[in-house]
């Protein structure tokens, strides 16, 4: 889930506990994730996948990190444990009724929280037969995020980062969602530092051990610009076209990245 109100949490560093932990964060996230992933068709109903999706994190004996979740006053509770994203929804969208159905692309996103610890992690896949400029869209989002994770190293700058998801996605036509943005991670679902997917390398924070971020690029085919739907909570594209989104939760270790979920 998106940063959308500020980090009221520091940029921390994790012990070795504190990253087990996350890791078991991780791995029952990648667990709901998996089966929500098999078991979506032409049919089901958003609700449906997220009482899956519950039912695999609490079997786990884990929370999961968006029921309820409320990052200001202004904004109502979320509803739900994961966000289920149609089309043009480009995040945030809340489960219900609506059916999924054969060509749409759909994006979704899960937290769960281990003894207090979160992970968090995206993904957008295409149901039935898509179009080839859907398809394209989706192998860039999560190509992006990949090219991001690469520059998440101890030594580099944060938005190493944010211009390599950058560089990539518009190399390749797409236009990068710039209201929201990717976030630390640890006891708080967000954290400092914000982790734009846009900007120059070389600025913000040296990236260090022990630091844990959620990267998550969010594509659009057409305009970068976002509107927010009544409910409070769903983003979309302004102008009505295709977004997608991948994300990871990965920690910065004196091997490299290592992805949690």
């Amino acid at each position: 889930m998106n940063n959308v109100s500020g980090s009221p949490v520091g940029i921390t560093i994790k012990s070795q506990r504190e990253l087990d932990l996350m890791r078991e964060a991780g791995r029952v996230v990648a667990k709901a994730k998996a089966a929500v992933k098999e078991a979506i068709c032409p049919g089901v109903t958003s609700k449906e996948m997220d009482a899956l999706a519950e039912e695999v994190i609490r079997g786990e004996g884990a929370i999961p990190s968006f029921k309820g979740y409320q990052p200001n006053t202004s904004m109502p509770p979320f509803p739900a444990t994961i966000c289920f994203s149609f089309n043009e929804e480009i995040v945030h969208g809340i489960p219900g009724s609506r059916v999924v159905r054969e060509g749409d692309i759909v994006s979704i996103d899960f937290g769960a929280i281990v003894d207090g610890y979160h992970g968090d992690s995206a993904f957008t896949i295409g149901v039935g037969d898509v179009s080839e400029e859907a398809k394209s869209l989706m192998e860039a989002t999560e190509q992006s995020l990949k090219e991001g994770i690469k520059c998440a190293t101890a030594g580099a700058r944060l938005t190493d980062i944010s211009n390599a998801v950058q560089l990539h996605a518009e190399g390749l036509g797409f236009h990068v969602v710039r209201e929201y943005v990717g976030h630390g991670i640890g006891r708080s679902l967000h954290e400092e530092p914000q982790v734009p997917n846009y900007g120059p390398a070389g600025k913000g924070p040296k990236l260090k051990v022990g630091m844990a971020i959620a990267i998550e690029p969010m594509l659009n085919i057409g305009t970068w610009r976002t509107k927010i739907m009544k409910d409070g909570w769903t983003v979309c594209t302004e102008d009505g076209s295709l977004s997608a989104h991948f994300e990871h939760t990965i920690a910065i270790t004196e091997g490299g990245p290592e992805i949690l979920t």
